[in-house]
């Protein structure tokens, strides 16, 4: 395997879980934004970290203040109700179509090793900002067929143009290695951290699946909290401008 896995916290295994959410960075960072909102608001392990050959090389801090090689985090989140998601997502992936294959490859047989089963892909699609909606795209066809029937917004005819890089690769791989993989698709305007795409991505997962997530109610108050995080110093001016009546289509 070309994936190197290092287990955190003395741990060697998967916990029982629901789902595992996967994103990697993309059109508005949607699904990593969501990953990482879905890890800020419950309470969260981590498992392991994933080091997949090909990584940029930049070597960084982590949250503990180590220096680190560029990898793949997954953890544990347990929500309001007592489901458990995985999540793994990073800041980065392999440089070479070949290397995101065979990371993409690895992954799934990591997954089928550990007894995951069902695993969606969460990702943001390049549109207009006047188009606010979420889908999901199935690669099995009783898998999708089980998803229509559950109430899931599954889609037939987009995206029209393709998906690529390793997140594509693991959404449409589980049919060669006997797991349900799917993805889960927010229109976005391509900001560099769309938070707006990221909001409407778990809420449709709690619709859907009734996770028990804790999405909160107070979109507006949340979002301008998160945009003051991403504003750079001085942060008044940006957050002030980024929430004002003209941006209200976003919400």
């Amino acid at each position: 395997m070309a994936v190197h896995i290092k287990w955190s916290n003395n741990l060697d295994s998967l916990p029982p879980h629901r789902m595992m959410l996967v994103a990697l960075p993309g059109v508005g960072n949607v699904g990593k934004t969501a990953i990482e909102a879905v890890r800020e608001l419950h309470p969260t392990e981590e498992l392991a970290r994933l080091y997949p050959p090909g990584m940029p090389p930049i070597a960084a801090l982590d949250e503990r203040g180590l220096l680190t090689p560029p990898h793949l985090t997954l953890h544990a989140s347990t929500t309001t109700n007592g489901t458990v998601l995985l999540t793994l997502t990073g800041s980065a992936q392999p440089n070479e179509p070949s290397q995101q294959s065979q990371t993409a490859r690895d992954i799934m047989h990591f997954f089928r090793e550990h007894a995951v089963e069902d695993v969606l892909v969460l990702a943001g699609m390049l549109d207009e900002a006047s188009r606010k909606e979420t889908f999901l795209v199935a690669s099995d066809p009783d898998v999708r067929f089980e998803l229509e029937h559950l109430g899931v917004d599954v889609r037939r005819d987009e995206p029209t143009g393709g998906a690529y890089g390793v997140a594509a690769l693991l959404a449409s791989m589980g049919p060669l290695f006997g797991l349900n993989t799917s993805c889960v698709i927010s229109t976005s305007v391509g900001a560099s951290k769309d938070v707006f795409g990221a909001q409407r991505t778990l809420e449709h997962l709690n619709r859907w699946f009734e996770l028990g997530m804790a999405v909160p109610e107070d979109r507006s108050s949340w979002l301008k909290e998160r945009l003051n995080d991403l504003a750079p110093k001085p942060q008044h001016d940006m957050v002030g401008e980024l929430t004002a009546q003209h941006d209200a289509f976003y919400m």
